[in-house]
């Protein structure tokens, strides 16, 4: 099944923010998932496995590399949507 997850990371401190820079470089290196990286989030595209597998895997890495207190949230959607592309707001005729 393909689906669609839409995440945003925050880290619960002030100043850089690494570990939202280190998120971002450890999953554009999984393989088999499309990418969108912009301002608020970042939108993955994929088999689920390989998209649930690659969030597990990288959140892991950036919760054990840390010693700030970090939130991902993310939202799964059961649908092949293309990310890589701004929607149309009205519709197809």
């Amino acid at each position: 099944m393909k689906i669609v997850a839409d995440l945003s990371l925050y880290p619960l401190k002030d100043g850089p923010v690494p570990e939202i820079i280190s998120f971002i470089k450890e999953i554009r290196l999984q393989p088999g998932i499309e990418i969108v990286t912009n301002q608020l989030s970042t939108q993955m595209r994929g088999d689920f496995d390989s998209v649930t597998g690659a969030i597990n895997l990288c959140m892991r890495k950036v919760m054990e590399a840390s010693s700030n207190t970090v939130v991902l949230v993310v939202k799964y959607l059961n649908v092949d949507l293309e990310i890589g592309r701004t929607p149309s707001l009205t519709p197809e005729r």
